[in-house]
């Protein structure tokens, strides 16, 4: 169950009740009726009118006389509204169960406490749907006091699971800070009026993610950012000139009403993404220094490399998952960065939903940042060297392919982790992605051995005579690249042999 409290709060109850027992947007509100509130439902119900709608003035004027009482003393926005919903695979819960679940978020969040209906708050519950409710409460106090709201949100998730467990219904995470900031509605219907295929928001996140994992330092990452033409504007502290203190970030051609741009802090992108903890990203603990250049020797060996790392990564946290999970977690947030830049330098769509997925696994629970771990430096390290490569390979795109594998068992790995960890959401974000991944590789041809895995093994990737599914088209260098050629074959090498089509020409 999911219960979400609309911000920003309203100033006037009258149209919220009015569409709540309206038709809706498209229609969709059936049998709009009370379940609950702080006193009898039937008495509270709005009655029938001659004309066949219905008459509010009784139920909002009773609902605003505390705040009325209350004048300026109260909150200039006093109208709280929370939606609770069940999952679509639930069963439907009667009325009465429905009522429980509305006494239950009002008592937790401290608004209307079991035996106080008459000095709480005033609220009421509307059912217009089978699988949902809509709280309505206003924010003043009958005794005169006004109430708080502090973690209000933590509190109608807790009262959420508590109603999972009551009712057997569909568990869901508990709000343990490692979910992104999700696009808000408006947000999603200006990006499909606009014709892009995902909020900014969402395009952001991923930009600033991959800018994080490749970079190993301040000036770094703000320059892997301006290259793919993100807006940056940074914060500086007031007290220290020239100290650092939060960045946003936009998208160029999204702008508000006022025609400036739309900005989003780190930390409305995601938990991971605020400047204190970018930073400590780049403490000298978790970096290392790289090479700059880079041969084509060198190029495929960083494959082979951050491939073997993924495995080497995969097998620590399979070891240390029921025996010690938490020395595992720096390992796990690591894996996020060397997807996510993995999907930036193949330019692999299907790889980039697999990180995108892959990221709620890698963060650990309430926003911590685990302690620095070998395990996690060798991945952050792989990610930064394949963040320097172009990818310009004329080869199939054999270590590529098999670094995709590792990371799909460094996936599976994650999954266990999260799993002795007793962390649903997370775990289920690891194996979304390890699907994702799994669907890049390929899966066996129905004519294989019997016994064969469902993807490739990196054994079977290495043998060039097992069908490879990752080929890439190369790409020629600019003619300026190109190193000056001889005018005749290679030495041991003669001429081509007619193509059929050019015989008897």
């Amino acid at each position: 169950m999911i219960g979400k409290i609309s911000v920003p709060r309203g100033a006037h109850v009258e149209p919220l009740i009015r569409y709540l027992f309206g038709p809706g947007r498209r229609e969709e509100h059936t049998d709009p009726h009370l379940v609950a509130g702080w006193r009898s439902p039937a008495e509270l119900e709005p009655p029938l009118r001659p004309d066949g709608k219905r008459d509010f003035r009784r139920l909002t004027g009773l609902l605003k006389q505390p705040q009325a009482v209350l004048g300026d003393r109260g909150y200039a926005r006093p109208v709280w509204h929370c939606a609770l919903r069940a999952a679509p695979e639930d069963r439907m819960l009667s009325d009465e169960e429905w009522a429980q679940i509305a006494a239950d978020v009002m008592d937790r969040t401290g608004l209307s406490p079991y035996g106080q209906e008459d000095e709480a708050v005033r609220w009421v519950a509307v059912r217009h749907g089978d699988d949902h409710i809509h709280l309505v409460a206003m924010l003043a106090r009958q005794d005169g006091g006004v109430p708080g709201l502090s973690f209000e949100r933590y509190r109608v998730r807790a009262a959420c699971l508590a109603a999972e467990q009551r009712y057997g219904l569909r568990s869901t995470a508990p709000a343990d800070r490692t979910a992104a900031r999700r696009p808000s509605r408006a947000e999603s219907e200006k990006a499909a009026r606009r014709g892009l295929g995902q909020a900014p928001r969402t395009t952001l996140r991923c930009h600033v993610s991959t800018a994080a994992a490749a970079s190993s330092s301040e000036a770094e990452f703000f320059a892997h950012l301006e290259q793919v033409g993100v807006l940056i504007r940074k914060r500086f502290s007031t007290t220290a000139p020239g100290q650092l203190t939060g960045y946003a970030v936009a998208l160029a051609g999204d702008t508000a009403k006022d025609g400036g741009p739309v900005w989003y802090s780190g930390g409305k992108l995601a938990p991971d993404l605020t400047w204190p903890k970018l930073r400590q990203r780049w403490i000298p603990s978790r970096t290392a220094p790289r090479d700059q250049r880079l041969t084509a020797a060198g190029q495929k060996a960083i494959w082979e490399h951050a491939a073997q790392v993924a495995a080497d990564a995969a097998a620590q946290i399979r070891a240390e998952a029921t025996i010690n999970p938490a020395s595992a977690a720096d390992a796990a947030w690591a894996a996020s960065d060397t997807l996510h830049v993995a999907a930036a330098t193949l330019n692999n769509p299907a790889l980039r939903q697999a990180a995108d997925a892959f990221d709620r696994a890698a963060r650990a629970s309430y926003g911590r940042i685990p302690a620095p771990s070998l395990t996690g430096n060798q991945l952050r390290h792989a990610a930064r060297l394949i963040g320097t490569l172009a990818y310009r390979t004329r080869d199939p795109a054999l270590m590529p392919l098999v670094l995709v594998v590792r990371l799909t068992a460094l996936a599976e790995a994650v999954a266990e982790l999260r799993r002795a960890q007793q962390h649903g959401a997370q775990a289920a974000a690891a194996r979304i992605a390890a699907q994702r991944l799994y669907a890049v590789t390929g899966p066996v041809p129905a004519a294989a051995p019997a016994g064969r895995s469902h993807v490739r093994t990196a054994d079977q990737l290495a043998d060039k005579s097992f069908p490879q599914p990752f080929k890439t088209v190369p790409r020629k260098p600019p003619p300026s690249q190109r190193r000056p050629g001889r005018a005749g074959p290679r030495p041991g090498h003669g001429p081509s042999p007619p193509r059929p089509r050019d015989q008897g020409r």
